[in-house]
């Protein structure tokens, strides 16, 4: 049986976990980490918040964000547009969420590797005359 973890937040619904019959449903509001719940994953579906997606890719899951598209100045859709086009993760928004599930490519997507902030602290100091 397949099985689908939920962070629904301040949503107003909470659904009961009987609700799905062909899939274990979970669902919570909030915990102080969802680590765990990224690690067991096969796939992580998340707002394209830079925390969310950076703590998925890092921890090496396929990633589908759903950006807002209502959102002024929508940075959530420059961050999902650039990490898909450098083919890190797969983006969509809720009214194409159901066609992307269906016809996605997982295979596509490359590692996402780590920062080296030790080459960035050794370029400020240099630029700073350290």
């Amino acid at each position: 049986m397949s099985s689908l973890v939920l962070q629904v937040g301040r949503g107003s619904l909470l659904p009961a976990a009987d609700s799905c019959p062909h899939v274990r449903l979970e669902a919570f509001r909030f915990k102080d980490s969802i680590a765990e719940d990224i690690k067991q994953a096969d796939l992580v579906i998340s707002h394209a918040g830079a925390g969310s997606c950076l703590e998925s890719l890092c921890a090496g899951k396929p990633l589908l964000v759903v950006v807002n598209d209502k959102l002024m100045d929508n940075h959530q859709l420059e961050l999902a547009r650039q990490l898909h086009m450098d083919s890190h993760l797969l983006y969509c928004t809720c009214s194409t969420l159901t066609e992307t599930l269906r016809t996605m490519d997982l295979s596509v997507l490359q590692p996402f590797l780590p920062g080296q902030p030790k080459l960035f602290a050794n370029f400020l100091d240099k630029a700073l005359g350290v």
